[in-house]
Order: C-alpha cells, then sequence, then structure tokens
C-alpha cells in the first residue's frame, strides 16, 4: 500500500526485522541511554513472541505495521490481530455485546498497544522527523487493513497526548481512563516524601512498613545480573496465583520469564519477600529512562501489608535513589492514593468501521470523558499531599 509517498507494509513476526531498524524507531534514544519505554523495544516484544504469549492460539496475533519511505523504515508500530478483548486494560466488552447483540461481528478487531501492559508510551513509533507523516501513514495503513477486511475496529491504547492530536486530524474517537502514578517531586529520600504528606497518612505508611517489614523473613530488591534463574522460578508462582484469580490463566508463559532473564535483565526490578529458605511474594516492575513501570505481584503467602511495601513503597525508594521521576503501578486501584501515588488520565484512539456504533460510542465517550475528569478531580482532593489538601 502507498499512502503519500510512503509505503505500508505489515510483518507477522517481529524477527522478520532487524532489532537496528525497529528500535531506531521505537528508542531513537538508545544505545546512548536507556529506553524511555522499554515495552516497545524489539527485545521486548520479540520475547513475547518467542514464548509464544503472543501468536497462535492467544488470540493477539502480529501483524507489525511497517512504513517505508524510499525504501527507507521511517515508522513502525506494534498492531495485532484480536479475537478477544483480554489483556487491553481498556474495557470495549459492552462495545462488542452491543454490537453483536445488533447482529455485527466485533471480532475479530485490530488493536495497536504492546500486549498485558497498561503503560502509556508512544504507539506510532516514528524516526526523528516523521512524528506527523510517519503517524498518519501508520494511521491510513491500519485503517486500510480494517476496510479492506471488513474488520469492526481498531484500538491504540495508552498512547501519547501528541498521538491523541494526531488521531483526532484522522477523525478518531479518543477516550480518557483512569490510572494511579507516583511523581517525584526531587525527593532526596522516603522520609522527604513521608514530609510531604500530613501527618495521619504520614503515620499510616509508617505503621503499614513496619508490620510489613515485620513479617519473620526478608525483602530483596534485585536487580541486573543480581536476578538468577531461581527467583523467576519463585516469581512464576506468584503470577500464576494472579493470573489465574484475576484472568482466570495467566497471559504470559513461563518461557517469557526466560526471555527476560536472556535479554531484559537490564530493564527489570524484582523485589522479593523470602521467609525460612522460601520467597512468598514479589513484584516485577520494568525500569524505563525516567519511569519505573509496576506490572505483576504475586504471593503464595499472605502477610499484613506485604502487598504495599513490594508494588509501592519499594518501588517509591527505588525511583527516589535512582532519580526516576514517576512510578506507574498498573491499572485501576483507589486504594493507591493513601500511598501517595495521584489520579492521573491515560489516553487511547478508536477507529469504529460501523457508523451506526460509531455514532453510539462516540456519545458515550463524551460523558465517560466529563466523567473520568471530575472523578479525578475529586480523589485528587483527597490526596494525602499537604499542598493539596482541602482548606
Amino acid at each position: 500500500m502507498n499512502t503519500c509517498n510512503i509505503d505500508i507494509s505489515f510483518l507477522q513476526s517481529i524477527q522478520s526485522m532487524p532489532a537496528e531498524d525497529w528500535d531506531a524507531c521505537a528508542c531513537p534514544e538508545s544505545p546512548n541511554s536507556k529506553p524511555l519505554n522499554i515495552f516497545s523495544t524489539h527485545r521486548f516484544l520479540l520475547a513475547l513472541e518467542k514464548s509464544k504469549s503472543v501468536g497462535e492460539g492467544t488470540g493477539w496475533i502480529p501483524h507489525y505495521i511497517v512504513a517505508k519511505s524510499e525504501g527507507t523504515i521511517i515508522a513502525v508500530a506494534p498492531l495485532y490481530l484480536k479475537y478477544h478483548s483480554q489483556g487491553e486494560y481498556v474495557f470495549d466488552h459492552n462495545w462488542a455485546h452491543a454490537f453483536e447483540g445488533a447482529g455485527g461481528q466485533y471480532y475479530p478487531k485490530l488493536q495497536i498497544s504492546i500486549p498485558f501492559t497498561p503503560a502509556t508510551g508512544k504507539r506510532f513509533l516514528t524516526k526523528p522527523g516523521w512524528d506527523q507523516a510517519g503517524s498518519n501513514a501508520l494511521i491510513k495503513g491500519a485503517i486500510h487493513l480494517a476496510e479492506q477486511n471488513n474488520l469492526s475496529s481498531i484500538h491504540i491504547t495508552f498512547c501519547t497526548d501528541s498521538e491523541i492530536d494526531i488521531g483526532k486530524e484522522n477523525d478518531l474517537l479518543y477516550r480518557t481512563s483512569q490510572q494511579f502514578h507516583w511523581k517525584n517531586n526531587s525527593y532526596s529520600s522516603f522520609d522527604c516524601f513521608l514530609e510531604s504528606l500530613s501527618s495521619r497518612k504520614r503515620k499510616n505508611i509508617k505503621k503499614e512498613r513496619k508490620l510489613a517489614n515485620q513479617f519473620g523473613g526478608k525483602i530483596e530488591v534485585l536487580q541486573g545480573p543480581q536476578i538468577q534463574e531461581k527467583h523467576w522460578d519463585a516469581f512464576w508462582l506468584f503470577y500464576q496465583d494472579t493470573g489465574i484469580r484475576k484472568w482466570g490463566t495467566p497471559y504470559l508463559t513461563r518461557d517469557f520469564f526466560k526471555e527476560v532473564q536472556k535479554n531484559l535483565l537490564d530493564d527489570t526490578l524484582l523485589v522479593l519477600a523470602e521467609i525460612n529458605g522460601r520467597y512468598v511474594a514479589g513484584a516485577l516492575n520494568f525500569i524505563g529512562q525516567d519511569t519505573l513501570y509496576g506490572r505483576y505481584w504475586g504471593c503464595i503467602e499472605d502477610y499484613p501489608s506485604l502487598h504495599f511495601e513490594l508494588c509501592y513503597y519499594r518501588a517509591i525508594d527505588f525511583a527516589i535513589s535512582n532519580n526516576l521521576k514517576i512510578v506507574e503501578a498498573g491499572a485501576q486501584g483507589t486504594h493507591k492514593l493513601a500511598r501517595g501515588y495521584l489520579p492521573v488520565a491515560v489516553k487511547s484512539l478508536h477507529w469504529i468501521n460501523n457508523k451506526s456504533l460509531r455514532t453510539a460510542i462516540s456519545a458515550y465517550l463524551d460523558s465517560e470523558r466529563a466523567a473520568v475528569e471530575e472523578g479525578n478531580e475529586v480523589l485528587t482532593s483527597f490526596a494525602p499531599y499537604k499542598n493539596l489538601l482541602k482548606k
């Protein structure tokens, strides 16, 4: 396909493209520095493929978009053909039910996203200087593919504000959802962070941390080569427990964590709780250039407040020590507010093929955006920070 002298093609495996070509679009700031967002890199997407966490039988079928100008790759995007709405964290199940109830076929659909990863980052991955033209070409290429195959929709989730602007210029609908992020206000230590909180909230966090650290064992914070296969063996048990309870079956395979051990260790932070020689709980994080991304938590034994310590407080500790600006603690969870995480709006774009369905969804999104904005304002007014307290 040719779009304004930019050629569009699709790849069914990221192994068909050299890592340096993909990463020249996904993370042009590397290799001189850590990627802004590890999830869009060739090595992360390859880990999903090689571990068979995506591909046949998973409902996530890769169709990566590649845009070329005069034979040179100028933009790429992680595109998947989806046969369900699992692992996306921007929920469209009601849209599917409504459309299918009216006799339509919602699945399969197209998804431009990082599978199983509710973390904001660029989805239209372009070489420097090609942001507008490359993004436009990727959008047009995805729409052409959807129209040619009579697919119901395209969903670009957890994208950036600049991509929302480009999407609106291309007549895509945009959606706002809610997450909770911790922001580093140049704190020199965890105690410095605590001093920014109200007295009551500060005392509550100190009490939680004390209780958590009295669980009878020790907490290990592991990074890079400190992480060994035995740690993944333990974490796999935690992840399975969480996956079965939340989703019915884990999204990632055990081989995904083997791929992390091989190729993603420098991007990984693992926090584990050990008691009597056994690991009983853990939290997995990935490290971006200025953001720590909390991804998975699990346990095989319950201890009071240990979840908060491993997932939230140790993440804040690490961010402060490493001068990271933000901790993204994953999807949902108003309980994060009391622990210093503030509500933020996260964005997505949507193309709907059927005009009637598009009209209905557009009206719904207008009201939903207003509700999310109002909800974030209300929640922020109850945040534990001194400078945000109600007068």
